[in-house]
């Protein structure tokens, strides 16, 4: 897990892993199939520490709001989890149990099924997409071509500020 918490999961291989732990490539290949199936298994792990609110859920806005803002935070500074939930639709246990405790948030909160599955998309999609965005411009700064500020003012809305404030606009709306 520390290879992927601290980023070097890009260069990890099953038999790099294998001759940290001191076993044989085969010993890790009972468990997994490839690089992909433990990347996916340690970010399950890593998401199930990290997702859950500590608000109540009587108050579904600010239930939802501080869940999808854990899993922005875990999708920033966990690169790896980011390039799993880019790579393919999540469906480990742990994001299991997550979409299944927001919906039924959602639910309570809205009253429909329906209304809240697509609610969740949104969220979900929103949340996605703007820590896809906000990891990518980590540690960007503006050249010297930037004389008027117009790139600095356009990267200061991937921060979380405003990733709170968007998910506001798309709550209201929701709520409407």
């Amino acid at each position: 897990m520390r290879a992927v918490a601290s980023g070097g999961y890009e260069d990890m291989s099953i038999r790099s892993l294998a001759a940290d732990l001191g076993v044989a490539p085969m010993t890790i290949y009972r468990h997994v199939v490839d690089k992909d199936d433990l990347l996916d298994e340690v970010v399950d792990r890593l998401l199930a520490r990290s997702w859950r609110p500590s608000v109540s859920r009587t108050d579904w806005r600010a239930w939802i709001t501080q869940a999808a803002d854990k899993l922005r935070r875990f999708l920033v500074t966990s690169p790896a989890a980011l390039h799993v939930y880019l790579r393919h639709p999540v469906v480990s246990p742990a994001a299991i149990a997550r979409m299944n405790a927001m919906m039924a948030v959602l639910r309570q909160g809205m009253g429909d099924e329906d209304k809240a599955r697509r609610a969740y998309a949104a969220i979900h999609t929103y949340t996605l997409g703007f820590a896809a965005l906000e990891a990518s411009r980590s540690g960007w700064s503006p050249g010297a071509d930037d004389v008027n500020g117009l790139a600095r003012e356009l990267a200061s809305y991937t921060s979380p500020r405003q990733f709170s404030d968007g998910l506001c606009y798309l709550l209201d709306g929701i709520g409407a």
